[in-house]
């Protein structure tokens, strides 16, 4: 336990090495981190390209590593999440296999994006996530296991909404505090609290919003209707809209964030990710220093 009485360990996503999955995992173990995210989506990773025999050696690697499988990231974002009622016959199932491999690896958790939650309960795209997440909150919780929605989409109080309205438990929360700050604009501290019943992963990673943006667009949302103002540049650097930055450069209040989930109680992985930037391993080992000086402190 560190002086401050943390207890969380911390993460790195595999893939923001931009490597594959073993030398993903080496760097892992190189910078410091406790465990890894793995995304099993496709290629080496996809669950049908791994045998009985592939999943045991791969733990065991990992373990020889020193290292532990925080989650699996099983993100099925192609053709807008769960909100297309035709396409989530394959994607359910794709999810559900996703879920056996992140049990067989030594986690209860995979992490995705569902899509963009309707402000309107009767909509049809809310009908089609809500069944999609219930049938997959079902089979989670037969694993012992947990289906974790990532935040960003929508404000941390509609995401409650739509959480409480599900009759399972195995329907969780992957916290991302940049998703709400660089998308939705909402508290990403004050947030914590709002979802605090449910989260069992977090995501470390900075960001600013420049301008106001529009969750349906961002998401690729079939309930977004063109706008006059689509294609016009941001008035951040480049065009940009909003701007992943490294820890500590963007506008999550992270001294406050961490103090939230020691206040709810989370006892998980701290897991950074970093998406863009020419030179992520630099990055992620600074992002693991700025970790560790509050963890350490």
């Amino acid at each position: 336990m560190a002086a401050n009485g943390w207890t969380n360990r911390v993460g790195v996503l595999v893939d923001s090495f931009r490597v594959d999955v073993r030398e993903g995992l080496k760097k892992a173990k190189a910078v410091g981190a406790d465990g890894v995210q793995l995304y099993a989506v496709k290629g080496e990773m996809d669950p049908a390209n791994l045998t009985p025999a592939d999943r045991k050696e791969l733990r065991d690697y990992i373990a020889s590593l020193g290292l532990e499988v925080s989650a699996l990231c099983g993100d099925l974002t192609e053709g807008h999440g769960f909100q297309d009622m035709r396409a989530n016959a394959g994607k359910i199932e794709k999810s559900k296999r996703i879920l056996d491999l992140a049990v067989e690896l030594g986690t209860g958790i995979v992490t995705t994006h569902i899509g963009v939650v309707p402000q309107d309960p009767n909509s049809r795209y809310y009908a089609a996530m809500h069944d999609a997440c219930e049938e997959l909150g079902q089979y989670a919780a037969s694993l012992n296991a947990k289906f974790a929605i990532e935040t960003g989409p929508e404000t941390a109080s509609l995401l409650r909404r739509f959480l409480d309205s599900l009759g399972t438990h195995g329907v969780a929360v992957n916290y991302d505090p940049a998703n709400f700050v660089m998308v939705t604009g909402d508290d990403p501290v004050l947030g914590v609290y709002t979802l605090k019943d449910y989260i069992v992963h977090t995501h470390v990673k900075d960001g600013i919003r420049f301008d106001k943006r529009n969750p349906l667009r961002v998401y690729s949302s079939l309930e977004y209707v063109p706008h006059e103002d689509d294609g016009k540049p941001g008035s951040g650097p480049g065009g940009r809209q909003a701007l992943e930055t490294p820890l500590g450069e963007g506008a999550v209040d992270f001294r406050g964030y961490f103090a939230a989930l020691q206040d709810i109680g989370y006892t998980g992985y701290l897991t950074i990710e970093r998406e863009v930037g020419d030179d992520p391993e630099t990055d992620i080992r600074g992002a693991i220093a700025f970790v560790n000086r509050f963890r350490n402190g």
